[in-house]
This record gives structure tokens, sequence and C-alpha cells, in this order.
């Protein structure tokens, strides 16, 4: 599974509106600038995750972006699925939608244990369990493995 630059901005975005909480809007020119992410692109993601119910925007003086919804109820999942899609596709497709023969065949069921894998973490865990810096103990004890660290 490859994370886009797209997702990473998005994610990183929507941890700084759980971060301001619902006090006030935060500017997209302040996100940007937080978290180095360039602005124009961050204003076409803000736009998807708008589009996607993530995410409600204010015009005015005082405007900006919030969370549509409660940060522990948004997943990193629910954000990256807005705006990349799929979390998990093989040559564009879903793995369900695969079929092999031969001695690929066991491949089908190799993709579909990868995607609930990548579900079973970024499916449950919140914006608000990565802004407080409360991940669930799974998450923990797989980035605490020297292994997770290096590349084979």
């Amino acid at each position: 599974m490859r994370i886009s630059a797209k997702a990473d901005y998005a994610v990183r975005a929507a941890l700084e509106l759980a971060a301001a909480g619902d006090e006030r809007p935060v500017k997209a020119e302040a996100i940007a600038t937080a978290q180095g992410i360039p602005h124009k692109f961050l204003e076409g993601i803000l736009n998807d995750m708008r589009r996607g119910k993530l995410v409600v925007s204010q015009r005015g003086g005082n405007g900006g972006y919030r969370l549509a919804a409660p940060a522990d109820s948004i997943t990193i999942a629910d954000v990256i699925r807005v705006v990349d899609g799929p979390l998990v596709s093989v040559r564009g497709s879903r793995p369900p939608e695969l079929s092999y023969t031969g001695p690929a065949e066991s491949l089908l069921p190799l993709w579909i244990a990868v995607r609930a894998n990548v579900r079973q973490i970024l499916g449950e865990v919140t914006l608000a369990d990565v802004a407080t810096a409360q991940l669930p103990p799974l998450v923990d004890s797989l980035a605490e493995a020297p292994e997770s660290w290096s590349n084979p």
C-alpha cells in the first residue's frame, strides 16, 4: 500500500482541525503553514473533504474550516477514502472484483487479507486518537517492533 501525498496532507489537515476543536473555524492558510502543505493543493483537498462531508466551511472574515463531526467519530480511513478512493486496490480494482487461475489463484485471499489488515488499523484509528497521541494498543505494538522500522 502506498499513501499518496494527497492522503497524507488530508490526514494532517484533518488533524489540525481536530486539534482546534469546535471553537473557531481554521483558515486554510493556517493549516498549510502549520503542516507545510502547499496552499493551493490544500484548497483542493479541503474541497474534496467538504464534498465528502468530513469538513464544513464558513465564509467571511471569521471563516475557515472545521470538522463536520466529532474527531472521535472520523477514522483515518474515512479521510483517505474521501481524497483517494478505496484503501486497497489491485490495478485499480477492489480485491473482491478480481479472479485468478492456476498458481496465482491464492493471490485473491492474500489481497483480501492485506485489505482486512489495512482496514483493521486505519478503520479503527480516529482523528482524536492521533491528535491526542492515544493510539490503540495494536498500533503501538506494531510500531514498537524493531522490524517495523527497517526495510528488508
